[in-house]
């Protein structure tokens, strides 16, 4: 049986699953919210303390920041937009399931399409860095013979990343199911007491716990085949010369 929203439009049924449907919610909520922090922003005075949702959104731009620097370096501090806004959207789509929302995350199509996304990253800035010589050189590395081990080294990350947010969201969200469902049988009055502390761990600590290692990954990959500044550098001069 399909689970979803059924639209009848035109003579026809037009099935939207619910993952696909709390995706949608949240990237109207997300879009509306940013035009309005936008229109905070340009009114607001650089002179003034941010109070309110701006001091909030700084509190983000700045740990995102840090955590870019800290991780990429700072010469890939442009990362920082992109990696701020997966967090967002995997912040609110893994804690969607607090407002009976089925989490995006707990369907394997969401999280393939992040991890397809970084990876992409991966390899065109591996590329962008290192030239098409320098990228192809290090599947070679430290000796040719490792080339296809190299290769499905490369072509695993996007499926052990993807697999690890899916495996852990889709997870708690069956545990908590079978709790609703066991608790609904011996007494409604031990839903609050049992189930909802449950929340904090699988919806709430999970979540979070996700969302940061997710993004510390994609981080993680990108940086590492990305070339040195003194090689890009190294590289340039050469080109000049």
């Amino acid at each position: 049986m399909k689970r979803g929203i059924v639209f009848h439009a035109g003579g026809q049924d037009i099935w939207l699953h619910e993952s696909l449907f709390t995706t949608f919610v949240i990237v109207t909520v997300l879009t509306i919210l940013s035009l309005y922090i936008h229109s905070k922003i340009k009114k607001a005075d650089i002179h003034d303390k941010p109070t309110g949702i701006l001091h909030i959104v700084e509190i983000a731009v700045d740990a995102i920041n840090g955590l870019t620097t800290q991780t990429m370096g700072e010469h890939n501090l442009g990362f920082a937009p992109y990696m701020l806004t997966l967090a967002t959207f995997l912040f609110c789509a893994n804690l969607s399931g607090l407002l009976g929302f089925v989490p995006p995350t707990s369907d394997y199509n969401v999280t393939l399409a992040l991890a397809l996304i970084t990876f992409v990253l991966i390899h065109f800035f591996s590329v962008k860095t290192k030239g098409i010589g320098g990228y192809l050189k290090q599947y070679a590395e430290p000796i040719a013979i490792l080339t296809p081990i190299n290769i499905l080294g490369e072509l695993a990350n996007p499926i052990s990343l993807s697999f690890r947010l899916f495996g852990n969201i889709l997870s708690g969200v069956l545990i908590m199911g079978l709790v609703y469902q066991g608790l609904g049988l011996i007494s409604q009055f031990l839903i609050p007491v049992v189930a909802w502390p449950l929340h904090g761990y699988f919806d709430v600590f999970s979540g979070l716990l996700q969302t940061f290692i997710f993004v510390m990954l994609s981080m993680t990959y990108i940086n590492s085949n990305m070339a040195d500044p003194e090689e890009i550098a190294a590289r340039q001069a050469a080109k000049r010369s």
